[in-house]
């Protein structure tokens, strides 16, 4: 059986005629989730699956059996060749659900964090989608101070993560992350450290930092596209970035649990 083909870019899916070119411009997001694609193979794919029609039926989306569908034709039409960073939506205004197939941005093995934390603009954090604007806004904003990714903070003070990123860092042996009464994404990636670090009997621990808190000490961002980007500089501030110790030997590990593409 041939495999659907669709085009870069915007598609819009129905029940009748499956993945066709949408015809009007991007709407307001309910839902988004996203991962890195390379050669036809992904991490962590079916925890993806499952954050999505979760988020989905919060948000009042389709009935389960249309998004178990949408799904299904989704990663038929998935390239499995070269690298991309599809995102799947489901957009205000009927809903309608979506794919945005985009080619994957250079992958960094490091990242240059605004050392000034950020107010949290988001107003559902615990869902991606409804916020990426808001969200791009201030990593445009770090931009333009010269670095590439800024944390989000509390009223407190306290860090809940980066713009794009969960936030993990090392206190000694221990790995740490924000606790998860904050206001914080349910990473998938941070979800599979996490795992690890258990399984190697790895202390994991959920405490309060402020940035100024995580200078030096190993800190990482971890997402679906870039993995683990230990924080090799801290801009605008006078914190120091520790050496990624760990990072490369984690990069690795994470790199190896890519699975192929499921198909039909």
């Amino acid at each position: 059986m041939t495999r659907p083909v669709i085009a870069e870019g915007l598609s819009a899916w129905s029940p009748a005629h499956g993945l066709v070119p949408a015809t009007e411009p991007a709407r307001a997001l309910l839902v988004a989730d996203s991962w890195l694609v390379r050669d036809g193979r992904v991490r962590g794919l079916e925890r993806h699956r499952e954050r999505f029609l979760r988020a989905c039926g919060e948000a009042g989306g389709p009935p389960l059996r249309r998004l178990l569908e949408f799904w299904r034709d989704m990663t038929e039409a998935l390239p499995r060749s070269g690298e991309w960073f599809p995102r799947v939506e489901l957009a205000a205004s009927s809903p309608e659900l979506r794919l945005l197939l985009r080619p994957a941005p250079p992958l960094g093995t490091g990242v240059r964090v605004w050392a000034a934390g950020q107010s949290d603009p988001r107003t559902v954090p615990r869902r991606k989608g409804p916020d990426l604007a808001a969200l791009a806004g201030v990593r445009e904003r770090a931009s333009g101070a010269g670095a590439e990714e800024a944390v989000l903070v509390a009223p407190s003070g306290s860090v809940l993560e980066a713009a794009t990123a969960s936030v993990l860092w090392w206190e000694e042996d221990t790995l740490c992350l924000p606790p998860p009464r904050l206001p914080v994404l349910p990473g998938v990636t941070v979800a599979l450290v996490q795992e690890r670090a258990r399984r190697e009997g790895i202390p994991v621990a959920h405490r309060e930092r402020t940035v100024a808190e995580l200078g030096g000490r190993e800190v990482w961002l971890v997402n679906a596209l870039h993995g683990i980007r230990p924080v090799t500089g801290w801009i605008g501030g006078p914190l120091e970035a520790a050496p990624a110790q760990r990072a490369p030997q984690w990069r690795a590990w994470l790199d190896s649990l890519m699975e192929p593409l499921p198909s039909n």
